[in-house]
């Protein structure tokens, strides 16, 4: 494993596990999850000026007005969107620095991801080589169209606020499949969970959230 940004003391496994202890404490239950989440070194996703803060509890700039969510909103989407099982195939909007494409990789047989800013796509790719992630494939296009031609995936896990869920992303969900994302209504973000059954979908609002904004295009 790198260290590229060493001699801070960030870099230790203690630091992770301390972070794994506040994100147990603060109730995220998937042991599976809170393993990966020890192991992945959050720090080598973020500039190097922000690295001493890399496992406290906030969401920190990446540049190009994105950012990386906080390690427990990455825990909890993560544990929504394995909802106790083994997933084969996933499909992550919004790539970012690449930390949630790293946790998501861990947990699955493949990740695609979709990130709209090719400078930040560009960035995501080096994190991602660094920690030797060999399982994700990523795309600089409009996360709002998928990627069709690989769907159906077991789970689509969305990282900006949309205002309403895009039915092509819906279409690209397996049967008995999940999209946990953000969703923004009257001033406000919550989590939520949709489900496609034989009957339809179902959504399952959750947790107050703060995300960036879903936008179309790429740039």
């Amino acid at each position: 494993m790198t260290t590229r940004h060493s001699g801070i003391g960030m870099t230790s496994q203690r630091t992770r596990m301390r972070m794994v202890e506040r994100l147990r404490g603060e109730g995220i239950r998937d042991e599976v999850v809170l393993a990966v989440m020890g192991e992945v070194p959050r720090h080598l996703f973020v500039d190097e000026a922000l690295a001493s803060r890399a496992y406290e509890d906030i969401s920190l700039p990446l540049g190009f007005g994105q950012t990386i969510s906080s390690p427990y909103i990455v825990a909890r989407m993560t544990e929504l969107a394995r909802a106790g099982s083994t997933l084969n195939k996933v499909l992550e909007i919004g790539t970012g620095c690449g930390y949630q494409t790293a946790v998501l990789s861990r947990l699955a047989k493949e990740v695609y991801s979709i990130e709209r800013l090719a400078p930040l796509l560009a960035k995501a790719r080096r994190n991602l080589r660094d920690v030797r992630v060999t399982n994700a494939r990523l795309r600089h296009g409009d996360g709002i169209l998928g990627m069709q031609e690989v769907a159906p995936f077991d789970v689509i896990v969305m990282a900006a606020a949309a205002t309403h869920v895009p039915e092509t992303l819906l279409g690209q969900l397996n049967m008995g499949g999940r999209m946990v994302l953000p969703l923004s209504s009257n001033n406000e973000q919550r989590l939520c969970i949709i489900e496609r059954t034989p009957q339809g979908y179902v959504e399952k609002k959750m947790d107050p959230v703060k995300f960036v904004p879903l936008l179309p295009g790429t740039a």
